[in-house]
């Protein structure tokens, strides 16, 4: 798995019935612990879900959700987009059975990862969710941290985040990696789903690089992406992510690997690392100044 065609899934390219976005872990060669559904409800719509094998959890995109698992009925409140604010953010157990309804309708992302161990059911809301600011000058962007390590760790393996990346800007700059497993890294299967703002006159775009770390890890992906389109990153230098002038860009990223130990650890680029030494003078891009908490 190592083509563009193989890895750039267009918007739509993936779905059918409720679903816009069906990646299942497993179900394509090559791609083996984490998954991505993006379900569409119209008003009044409920969907019946049933997390065989995996954890998972549950992010509004736009509009609000009652999620129904273990009996009891969790409301996560959404948002009008993903460019609004942070989202309730709702984690399911490996094996659990779930309803999502809305009133109102709505799109709403289920991230995914092979799991074995059974954790509680656990609601976050967007006010506890942490915001971090990341980088400097045009390299800043906004992350939140609903489901990474240190942010939440009641669950197996699942780690999970979203990124805002204002237009104009660059983001997982520098380049880094995580395909393998050693003192200082974690082997981790990635996968980015996107969201493009649009302009006036027209839809929204940025650009999206993966390539090798090595000769027996060979993978050459630079494409263009737009709203709902979905990148997996199976290994390799991922980034950087550009958002075009005029268009800020939404990122979800969902990791997952074969480790037993859930963890976050990264190598940089080595002809890119030095980027990160420029933040701090650079100063955060005023459009996103006041956003970390």
């Amino acid at each position: 798995m190592s083509t563009t065609e193989q890895l750039h899934l267009p918007a739509g390219s993936t779905g059918r019935g409720n679903y816009e976005t069906i990646i299942d872990p497993g179900a394509r060669e090559g791609w083996v612990h984490t998954g991505l559904r993006v379900l569409a409800l119209a008003p009044g719509g409920s969907e019946l879900v049933t997390a065989g094998g995996v954890e998972a959890m549950v992010v509004p995109l736009n509009g609000a959700c009652d999620v129904t698992v273990a009996g009891e009925t969790h409301r996560l409140r959404g948002r009008e987009d993903v460019f609004a604010s942070a989202t309730d953010v709702l984690y399911v157990p490996v094996g659990s059975q779930l309803t999502i309804s809305s009133e109102e309708g709505g799109r709403f992302a289920l991230a995914t990862a092979v799991a074995t161990g059974a954790h509680p059911v656990a609601l976050i809301r967007a006010e506890d969710v942490p915001v971090e600011i990341r980088g400097g000058g045009n390299m800043t962007r906004k992350v939140r941290n609903f489901g990474t390590v240190g942010a939440f760790d009641q669950m197996d393996s699942l780690i999970a985040c979203e990124v805002i990346t204002p237009g104009g800007n660059w983001s997982s700059y520098p380049a880094h990696k995580h395909d393998e497993t050693t003192e200082s890294e974690s082997e981790l299967e990635e996968i980015y789903y996107y969201e493009i703002q649009d302009g006036p006159a027209g839809p929204g775009f940025g650009f999206h690089q993966t390539t090798s770390s090595g000769e027996d890890k060979p993978i050459d992906v630079l494409t263009e992406v737009r709203s709902g389109d979905t990148v997996l990153v199976p290994h390799g230098w991922h980034g950087p992510c550009a958002a075009a002038p005029g268009h800020d860009m939404y990122y979800l990223n969902v990791m997952a690997g074969p480790e037993a130990e859930r963890a976050w650890n990264i190598t940089d680029h080595p002809e890119q690392g030095w980027v990160r030494d420029t933040w701090a003078d650079a100063g955060i891009d005023p459009r996103l100044e006041g956003e970390a908490r």
